[in-house]
């Protein structure tokens, strides 16, 4: 059984009071919701000529949603299939759902709409089906079904890449890792767990140990404990935990003054605060991103949802495991990973939610590659690793713009660096237990 940790998959619970625009955008536009799905879990081996097994899974998601009964179903061919392989696909998946007790009926006699996309992924073929009963949210289901072989088609190339470098390992659980200095690469961190901070210096090659101090605290730590490390302009580091804060002092050695306080952690890395303009060629002016902070539960691992300043109109969203921003020509378009189990993007005047495919945790990443700001986002289910992919939205629904980047576990933390242009992954391994730090970076391809 895995440790429960924050980056499990969002339970699946609906939430009660999905956002009214939104369920109105999906009726009036529900293939919108194809993109917001192009990324599935494990694929299903399928051949060209046999579709059988893909058609049947996808029919048995739809009948767990529907109940056999009468529906109305309609397919669109958004793939780079060829005619006769996608009359074949149509035609077995209206044959399997008929199967599991689903009667094709015109939409007026219908008590459920199912609107299936033949969709597709740089690795697979993905099938979305959108189920639309009476006045309740649509639910999604879907299928991924492994191409057979050849070159895939031109526009899934990815234009980005992640590279991921080993930071930090220890045997004990890492809540976070800063770096403090770096040439080439970085020569001085500081390192955070339960107990301590930790300071450490490259010397022949390796890391070793400058300094440690305690973090003082009267009331005993929430089971998933989660912290952060962010450094400062006027003394070394702030440190934040559930309840707690501490402050380095400004000289050396390493002193930390901790009280109990519920005051908010940045969830803005110092890079992105304020920054008003893209990196990326042809960039133009884009809206100031404010240093928004958020109040953590001292209890529980997750932020209450009250946010200073507010975004917008809003003061509070939903309760959220973590958040990321996206800067625009005239606003910031921010992202909260609720425990919901939506994804709740907010401008400022809406708050729009949607389920997504996604783990608990997310980034900003600011680079010179496409758009200039990515999103970066773990992945979700019940497998023993993560992987963490990027994604633009052109709109608000999400295109991914690299492959995958596979991590050697489950990610325990996901924090943007200060400077903005890099993420600090944390981990435990599943082979070893041990706990590592990654810093995950943009590559443009060529």
């Amino acid at each position: 059984m895995r440790e429960a940790i924050y980056n499990l998959a969002i339970p699946e619970s609906i939430a009660k009071s999905a956002n009214r625009g939104w369920r109105s955008a999906l009726a009036i536009s529900p293939a919108r919701f194809v993109l917001l799905f192009l990324v599935c879990g494990p694929a299903i081996s399928a051949s060209a000529a046999d579709w059988s097994v893909p058609e049947q899974e996808l029919a048995r998601k739809i009948v767990a949603v529907t109940g056999p009964g009468a529906a109305a179903v309609t397919i669109e061919n958004r793939s780079s299939l060829g005619r006769r392989n996608s009359e074949i696909v149509q035609n077995g998946l209206r044959a399997a759902l008929e199967q599991v007790g689903v009667r094709l009926v015109p939409s007026e006699q219908a008590a459920a709409a199912i609107t299936i996309s033949l969709s597709e992924n740089p690795g697979s073929y993905v099938w979305v089906a959108q189920i639309q009963q009476g006045q309740a949210d649509p639910a999604i289901v879907m299928v991924s079904v492994a191409r057979s072989g050849g070159t895939p088609p031109v526009h899934d190339a990815m234009p980005m890449s992640l590279r991921k470098t080993l930071l930090f390992s220890q045997d004990t659980p890492i809540l976070d890792v800063a770096v403090l200095q770096e040439d080439a690469a970085p020569t001085r961190i500081a390192t955070l767990d339960a107990d301590r901070v930790s300071i450490y210096r490259v010397q022949g090659g390796k890391w070793q140990q400058e300094q440690s101090t305690e973090i003082t605290h009267a009331k005993p730590w929430p089971r998933d404990l989660r912290g952060r490390l962010v450094p400062a302009k006027d003394h070394l580091l702030d440190v934040y935990l559930p309840g707690v804060s501490c402050h380095s002092a400004t000289g050396a050695p390493l002193a930390l003054n901790c009280r109990e306080t519920d005051d908010p952690w940045p969830i803005v890395a110092a890079g992105l605060a304020g920054a008003s303009s893209l990196l990326g060629a042809g960039s133009e002016n884009h809206a100031a991103i404010p240093a928004i902070a958020a109040f953590f539960s001292p209890a529980r691992n997750f932020f209450t949802g009250a946010l200073t300043p507010a975004v917008g109109k809003f003061t509070n969203v939903p309760k959220f495991y973590s958040a990321a921003v996206l800067p625009r020509e005239k606003y910031a378009l921010w992202f909260f990973s609720a425990i919901d189990g939506f994804i709740h993007m907010v401008d400022g005047m809406n708050d729009q939610a949607a389920r997504i495919d996604w783990g608990s945790s997310i980034a900003s990443i600011k680079t010179p590659c496409g758009a200039g700001w990515q999103l970066l986002t773990t992945s979700s289910g019940d497998r023993s690793s993560d992987s963490v992919l990027a994604y633009e939205f052109p709109d608000r629904d999400p295109v991914p713009v690299s492959a995958p980047i596979e991590l050697p576990g489950t990610v325990t933390a996901l924090w943007t660096e200060p400077r903005g242009d890099s993420v600090t992954a944390v981990v435990r391994d599943q082979e070893t237990g041990d706990y590592e730090a990654f810093r995950l970076a943009m590559a443009c391809s060529q």
